[in-house]
């Protein structure tokens, strides 16, 4: 799943076939509610802060290549505190070693998010007890 702002490069009949196509569940957050996506918002936040305010690009490759850099240096270097303190690249490799599947779409299974009722609990019961 896919969630996005409601602008125009997410709304576009091009991207809303695309993730038709490649069943690809696509959500818009509520308009002027940017913390309903708040981990992309961070991320914004945080390339802006470091890398747009603080930069002076002299063309288009060298935008590109102070972005590369910064995206390795966020990616490879920095430990995030929402990962455990890993960098994503340790910790994308850490699910990978672990065999997460959603890293091989041919092998997809989706578990419940949480585990059923034990048999002989009923769920009026559960809910009570839970308060």
């Amino acid at each position: 799943m896919i969630v996005s702002d409601n602008g125009t490069e997410f709304t576009s009949n091009a991207v809303l076939s695309w993730s038709d196509e490649n069943k690809v569940e696509w959500r818009f957050i509520t308009p002027g509610k940017p913390m309903q996506n708040g981990s992309c918002e961070s991320f914004n936040g945080r390339m802006r802060d470091e890398l747009l305010n603080e930069t002076l690009f002299f063309g288009l490759d060298h935008a590109r290549e102070k972005v590369r850099s910064w995206v390795h240096d966020y990616n490879h270097r920095r430990p995030h505190s929402s990962l455990g303190y890993a960098t994503p690249a340790d910790y994308a490799a850490a699910l990978t070693a672990t065999g997460d599947r959603l890293r091989n779409p041919g092998q997809i299974r989706r578990s419940p998010v949480a585990h059923p009722t034990p048999a002989g609990v009923s769920t009026a019961g559960t809910r009570l007890a839970a308060g």
